[in-house]
């Protein structure tokens, strides 16, 4: 009798995830932010978040380039943090942002686990990898066409280069081989539910992040 081709784990990370994905998309400081009754100072303090914790993807990188499992991930077309200070850059003004630049708690404590991870658990860091960067080159795009209308920033210039990716000229396929790594991770189920598990708590740690900066950047009644 036949049996079922298993369910690629691709598949599996993104369906288990779906619902902490959906709350984080469709958080109220986001729906308000994209439906363009937020000013550009909250955009300027969310991209400030950002900066934390791509530091946190980053800086380590390199150092997980030949690990048999985070290794396949380690794909300098992806790296944001440059394109990051660049824009922070513009949306300050100058580059002062660097001396004073603090994270907001939530933020500091998703950094942590990213870093974390980084350190001691690569599986753990793929699934943040995987939360962050297929995100930005699928729904990110989003972000970055209305802060341009809403802000006017130059189409795929400086305030909105965290969303340019340059160096990847066919997203689609790039995200496909990406799904392909993911496909492949060396890791058994047991690992695998971990990662996935990870993810979860990845997309809670930004919704958490989503949360303070409602908190900040509320809508008057």
């Amino acid at each position: 009798m036949d049996t079922a081709a298993p369910t690629p784990f691709s598949t599996l990370i993104r369906t288990a995830s779906h619902e902490q994905h959906t709350e984080a998309e469709t958080s109220t400081f986001m729906s308000d932010l994209l439906g363009g009754r937020l000013g550009v100072e909250a955009y300027t303090r969310y991209t400030e978040q950002l900066w934390f914790v791509y530091r946190a993807l980053e800086d380590v990188a390199p150092e997980l380039a030949e690990d048999p499992v985070a290794g396949p991930f380690i794909q300098p077309e992806l790296w944001r943090t440059e394109a990051l200070e660049r824009d922070l850059t513009h949306l300050h003004g100058g580059a002062a942002w660097r001396e004073t630049l603090r994270p907001l708690p939530a933020t500091a404590a998703y950094a942590d686990r990213v870093a974390e991870c980084a350190r001691e658990w690569p599986g753990g860091y793929v699934a943040h990898h995987y939360t962050r960067y297929l995100g930005d080159l699928s729904g990110g795009q989003i972000i970055r066409d209305k802060a341009e209308r809403t802000w006017g920033f130059s189409r795929k210039g400086d305030g909105v280069r965290f969303y340019v990716f340059e160096d990847i000229t066919n997203p689609a396929a790039f995200k496909r081989h990406y799904r392909e790594l993911l496909d492949a991770l060396p890791a058994d189920d047991l690992e695998k539910q971990r990662v996935i598990d990870e993810c979860k708590r990845a997309f809670a740690l930004n919704t958490a992040v989503f949360r303070a900066l409602g908190e900040q950047f509320p809508l008057s009644a």
